[in-house]
Formats: structure tokens, C-alpha cells, sequence
């Protein structure tokens, strides 16, 4: 069966672990860029890297970001030379960047560039952005509107979001490789990615809706996870993000963002409550343990995704 995830960072490339340990060369992962940020000159794509070096069996699970037995001279000398390094890249980390960044100066599209880093790290998977075209996230706050990175990292997502956008949005288009993946797949899989800043800046692409849709209509299962359990966000903001943008905190919550996308709905059995709640809300349910980790709750969630999605098919 062919996959689609559409995917942040943590969450996202959790999922797609597990997914890819099933399907190998069948999955294919769309990204968030909205995250993507320049430091010291380069281009940095977080959600792309960490979904890349996690499918890869390369990420540092102890920090849940980044390249595993890191080390950082070149920050260490960068902070001595009097640059900011709130933004920490590890050397090897760096190499990615570098080679990214060249690429794209010399002509390259960052679709291109993403699936010949993913090839050259041994991912069997397809890893692509969500869209060629810059698009950033920011988020308003008391103090105005930050830059995502300055948001997420450098003020620790303390300050509380009273609305997000996306620049650049509004111009950016889906990848033609992005398309046909959409085109061909059997199945769409919405990660337990934050649903106001991972998964939204993919939905917001021009014409992603549409082809959502017409997967849809041709009767292609869009399974949706929640990244909330009992109330909580497991990593991240998600769960402060969306009470102070209004909306509910849990997984009933979550569902209704997707209601008018998706057609299952996969909660934690810790919610397991919500269940009818969220059914009236037009998604059919699965319960199920959510909470990954390690390899093998990798891929029993991943599993779980799989059986939701040849049920929905039965259902026609």
C-alpha cells in the first residue's frame, strides 16, 4: 500500500519510523518548511532534518532533535567569534546545511535537494517539502510577531501566541512530486504533529486542500492523529498554542481542526472518552496505545495507522 504522511518535526518523524519499518519504499513524507530558518548564511529546514536523520536511524534521541554523538567546535568558535548560537548546529549537522545551502545557490529545487540528501543517509522512504517556495511561520505575541526559531528556540515558546501566520504562503505551491505522491496514494496519514504549526503551513500550500479533497472523493482513507493525550501536548506547545487561539485542548479538539480534511481519527486509549464525541464529528475512531518510545511503539502505532486506514476502505 502506498503512504502518505504528512508531517512536522518530532511527531512527524516518530510516525514515519514506525511507518517506514512496514512499508520501506511505499511511504512517502511531506514536510513542513515553515520552520525553515538562516543561520550563519545557511539554509536550516528543522522538521526536514529531523524526519531525514530519524527515517535514517541517525537522530539523537536524547535531545529528540539533531545528528546522534554530535559534537560542536564550530558553535563553540562561532560563540567566540561573537555570533549568536541560541540556534545550536552541530558539526556534522552542518554538513547538511552546507551541502543544502550550495545547492539551492547553484539552481537546485529543494525537493531535489531533499531526496538526494535522504538517498545519500540510506532512507529508503521518500522525504519531500511541503512546498519549493519560502514560506515562513511567525507567531504574534505580546511583544509582536516573532520569527518561528526566535519563538520555539530562543524564547523557549514561553510567550503566550495570539496568532499565527505563515509568509509567503499565499504564493507557494505544492511540488509536482508532491502532487503525484498525493495522486497515487492509497492512503493519507496526518502525523501527531502540531496542528497549528506543523500540520497547518502544509494545508495552507495552494491547492494542497484541493488535492486532500479529491483524494477523498476518490476514496482514499486521510487518517489523522492527535498530538494531545489527557489534555497534554506530549512534546511542544501544541496543547498552550491551541487554548490561547481558542480551541480545546485535547484530542476532541484536535479532530474538529481536521473534521472537514480527514475521514479516521486515531486517539490514545487514555481518551478513549472522547470517542463518541468525536465520532458526531464526522471521523470514524480508533483507540489505541499513542505514546511512542521506542522502536517497537513505533511500529505498532504505525501498524495501527495501516489498519485504520484498509478498515475505512472496506467501509468504501
Amino acid at each position: 500500500m502506498r503512504v502518505v504522511e504528512l508531517a512536522g518535526g518530532v511527531g512527524g518523524a516518530k510516525l514515519a519510523f514506525g511507518l517506514q519499518a512496514i512499508l520501506d519504499a511505499d511511504l512517502t513524507v511531506v514536510v513542513n518548511t515553515g520552520d525553515d530558518t538562516d543561520r550563519h548564511g545557511l539554509r536550516v529546514c528543522p522538521d526536514l532534518d529531523t524526519v531525514t536523520y530519524t527515517l535514517a536511524g541517525l537522530d539523537d534521541r536524547t535531545r529528540g532533535w539533531g545528528l546522534r554523538d554530535e559534537t560542536w567546535t564550530v558553535a563553540g568558535q562561532l560563540a567566540r567569534l561573537g555570533e549568536e548560537t541560541w540556534f545550536q548546529l552541530g558539526d556534522r549537522d552542518l554538513a547538511t546545511h552546507i551541502v543544502r545551502t550550495a545547492r539551492l545557490r547553484a539552481g537546485a529545487r529543494l525537493t531535489d535537494v531533499a531526496v538526494a540528501v535522504a538517498r545519500s543517509l540510506g532512507v529508503r522512504a521518500t522525504v519531500l517539502p511541503m512546498s519549493d517556495d519560502d514560506v515562513r511561520t511567525e507567531v504574534r505575541t505580546d511583544d509582536g510577531w516573532l520569527e518561528f526559531q526566535e519563538y520555539f528556540v530562543h524564547r523557549r515558546q514561553e510567550p503566550v501566541v495570539h496568532e499565527v501566520r505563515f509568509v509567503g504562503v499565499d504564493r507557494a505551491e505544492a511540488p509536482a512530486r508532491v502532487r503525484g505522491e498525493l495522486g497515487f496514494a492509497e492512503g493519507i496519514v496526518i502525523a501527531p504533529s502540531n496542528p497549528v504549526v506543523s500540520i497547518a503551513p502544509i494545508l495552507a500550500v495552494r491547492g494542497m486542500r484541493d488535492l486532500l479533497a479529491g483524494a477523498r472523493r476518490g476514496g482514499v482513507p486521510i487518517v489523522a492523529l492527535s498530538p494531545i493525550v489527557g489534555g497534554s501536548a506530549l512534546k511542544g506547545p501544541a496543547d498552550r498554542m491551541l487554548a490561547s487561539l481558542g480551541h480545546e485542548s485535547s484530542a476532541l479538539g484536535v479532530a474538529r481542526l481536521y473534521a472537514d480534511v480527514a475521514s479516521g481519527f486515531v486517539l490514545d486509549t487514555e481518551d478513549a472518552d472522547l470517542a463518541p464525541a468525536i465520532e458526531r464529528v464526522g471521523l470514524r475512531t480508533f483507540v489505541a496505545p499513542t505514546v511512542m518510545t521506542d522502536d517497537p511503539s513505533r511500529i505498532a502505532l504505525g501498524r495501527t495507522v495501516l489498519e485504520a486506514i484498509h478498515a475505512l476502505r472496506a467501509d468504501g
